[in-house]
């Protein structure tokens, strides 16, 4: 099975070679990324022992930092190496200044692997949530490296769980030290498949999002956009076109709707943002006002990217976009500041969706949706702050991951 795995890397990595070949951009930047995580391992001191954490992109970056940071002060004389599969994380964060070196991770043929282990020398590894990279996992199990996996969710129809997946639940179970799972179903399902090293410790990203939520600071510009409006605003975040579809159908419908709302599109490019501003001809750019701008728009397009995470503070209600596509993006920025969220049907793979929906803090939506409870939340005080009390729950519940990983790991 490690063979037939093994071919199928070698496949994938030769369609990204080609895919960069015809001009694609993501795959550009990943073989170009290849050729130098030597030069990025190079600044590795020999003599100081090495923490290596593996996210395959940006939002797992974000799992990954509240522990990588409370480890790092807690060993201040060791250093951190960050590698990424996905350009949206590499690109974004290969500057950060809690790691030592950051870089892309070679593919998982087994030359790469050695050859990467090897001048790294890791003493402890950690991946976050949903990375399995055989190779490299076995060969940290035959040099007895410590390997975590932390944040991680796992469902019966996974492919370890097939009738032909014994293979990979062995790996599983040989190869990590310890596996950190986010829910009670996780947990029973790994040990009745005989992994007994696990535990529940949630999930990190509550950690991290409280974070943001305590460090973040007003937005002159937003604040300058919202002046004098004192009625309900609605925040829609990494959002794509269907989703800006389904709001500009709402707002043009007899359904009562805020008069102001920002959207911040997912994807920042030209074209995306002019087909905005033709479903919403009352809007204005970010970009185009500043702090001491006035401005009779009722509508605000975020045409940069970073501030997404503080604009929730200035919602009444959070729509977060790309529940039409692969999935929704991050709901619990929003739920952080106590915002009750909206979003569309393709929420099933993450648990937060399903805890908020429950406790009432939550909805989805589709192409024709019930919209009843949505508007009870712009115009019914005692309805809205029961939601809102009902974000806060689930953030205050869900805390203290990072502490149970490090404990647990340092025991």
């Amino acid at each position: 099975m490690r063979v037939i795995y093994t071919i199928g890397i070698g496949l994938y990595t030769l369609g990204i070679r080609m895919a960069a070949l015809f001009g694609h951009s993501k795959a550009r930047q990943m073989v170009e990324g290849w050729k130098h995580w030597s030069e990025a391992v190079d600044r590795l001191k020999a003599d100081k022992k090495t923490v290596w954490f593996h996210a395959a992109s940006l939002g797992e970056f974000e799992q990954a930092r509240p522990v990588l940071e409370a480890y790092r002060h807690r060993h201040p004389d060791e250093q951190v190496l960050v590698t990424f599969f996905s350009p949206s994380g590499y690109e974004v964060r290969k500057n950060y200044a809690q790691a030592e070196a950051v870089c892309y991770l070679p593919m998982d043929t087994p030359h790469n692997v050695r050859r990467f282990v090897s001048r790294v020398n890791p003493d402890k590894v950690f991946f976050v949530k949903y990375e399995f990279w055989y190779n490299y996992l076995n060969t940290l199990r035959q040099r007895s490296i410590p390997t975590y996996i932390f944040s991680a969710i796992f469902r019966p129809e996974q492919y370890f769980f097939k009738p032909w997946g014994r293979w990979f639940i062995r790996q599983l179970h040989d190869c990590f030290t310890h596996l950190f799972v986010q829910n009670e179903e996780s947990l029973e399902l790994l040990r009745s498949h005989g992994i007994s090293r696990c535990s529940l410790a949630g999930d990190t990203r509550y950690d991290r999002v409280h974070q943001i939520v305590q460090a973040a600071e007003p937005d002159a510009v937003v604040e300058r956009f919202l002046q004098g409006h004192d009625g309900p605003v609605l925040v829609a975040g990494s959002t794509w076109p269907p989703d800006e579809q389904l709001l500009a159908r709402l707002r043009e419908s007899k359904e009562w709707f805020p008069k102001r709302m920002i959207i911040a599109p997912h994807m920042i490019h030209e074209e995306h943002l002019r087909s905005i501003e033709a479903l919403f001809p009352d809007s204005v750019r970010y970009s185009r006002l500043s702090s001491s701008t006035s401005t009779t728009s009722q509508v605000l397009i975020i045409d940069n990217i970073g501030i997404l995470s503080k604009l929730y503070r200035y919602a009444t209600v959070a729509y977060i976009g790309g529940g039409f596509g692969v999935g929704i993006h991050n709901i619990l920025e929003a739920v952080a500041y106590g915002k009750p969220v909206v979003f569309g049907p393709n929420y099933h793979k993450f648990q937060e969706a399903h805890d908020i929906i429950d406790l009432g803090g939550g909805m989805t939506v589709n192409e024709h949706p019930d919209v009843s409870l949505l508007r009870k939340w712009f115009t019914d005080d005692e309805v809205y702050r029961a939601s809102s009390d009902a974000c806060l729950q689930l953030m205050r519940r869900n805390l203290g991951s990072t502490e149970i990983i490090l404990n647990t790991i340092e025991s």
